[in-house]
């Protein structure tokens, strides 16, 4: 596979902290990748080196492509109107914004509006379209969908996962593990400013086990407990309902949500 992305044994200190540890990881064109971690673990310091909005101190990053970057937030005047702003990014970097790629993000039904006037639907939709200005064969996209409504949130998943059909390569950092779960082909989980795991959401159950919480429902109460051997625990429940005379009502089988895994990972359990 060609890569789009490279990071190798990338290291940056802030002071006497040392934040990323050897940073090692590789992007393959037209896949969703993302970098996930928990506050402090290094990843803002990580996606801020690859777009190349901080230095580092040593190590490598090879990028093979126009790179286009989606922000959390932007620095956009509040009284410029949404239209403006791509026709000022269009002319800083010497592109006409593609029609199509306007129409599918609707910029036009709020085009005319100033910027403190959008939604925060709106507004990143905007930072999408700006960040595509370019037409990049790599997008960088940072919370794309925090502060979201659930409309908000389809609609922006449908123009991710158009980009990858059209071959974009896409960098996703997120705290939404559902939206990772739907949307990434491969993730990495970092610890401590290194990589504790990396490979699929499929990979990552594998690894941590399957983690099943149960709920029982009686005529005696109201019973709640985890296992790991969903059959064998079930099994000895049963068994020992029936010789109590207990009478189950109801139950309630979970497996671990990718979140759970995630935590499990990232608190080096």
């Amino acid at each position: 596979m060609t890569e789009a992305i490279l990071v190798d044994r990338l290291q940056k200190s802030y002071g006497s902290r040392a934040v990323l540890k050897d940073l090692t990881f590789r992007v393959y064109r037209g896949e969703i990748f993302a970098l996930l971690g928990v506050n402090g673990a290094g990843k803002t310091t990580a996606l801020e080196c690859i777009e190349g909005l901080r230095t580092y101190d040593s190590g490598r990053i090879s990028i093979h492509g126009r790179m286009g970057i989606q922000l959390q937030s932007a620095s956009l005047p509040e009284h410029m109107k949404a239209m403006e702003a791509v026709d000022l990014f269009a002319k800083w970097n010497k592109a006409s914004p593609g029609k199509a790629m306007l129409d599918a993000l609707g910029i036009g039904e709020f085009a005319k509006k100033q910027y403190d006037q959008l939604s925060t639907g709106q507004k990143r939709r905007l930072h999408l379209a700006l960040a595509l200005i370019r037409d990049p064969d790599i997008l960088i996209l940072d919370e794309p969908t925090a502060g979201l409504d659930v409309e908000g949130r389809i609609s922006l998943h449908k123009q991710i996962r158009q980009l990858k059909k059209e071959g974009k390569t896409i960098l996703l950092a997120s705290h939404d593990m559902a939206e990772v779960e739907d949307l990434c082909d491969r993730i990495a989980i970092l610890t401590e400013g290194s990589i504790a795991f990396m490979g699929t959401v499929e990979e990552l159950n594998d690894r941590v086990g399957k983690h099943y919480s149960i709920s029982i429902r009686t005529n005696a109460g109201n019973e709640r407990l985890e296992s790991e051997d969903i059959g064998e625990t079930m099994l000895a429940l049963l068994m020992e309902y029936k010789e109590k005379g207990i009478k189950i009502t109801d139950i309630q089988i979970d497996r671990g949500s990718l979140e759970q895994h995630f935590m499990k990972i990232a608190k080096g359990e």
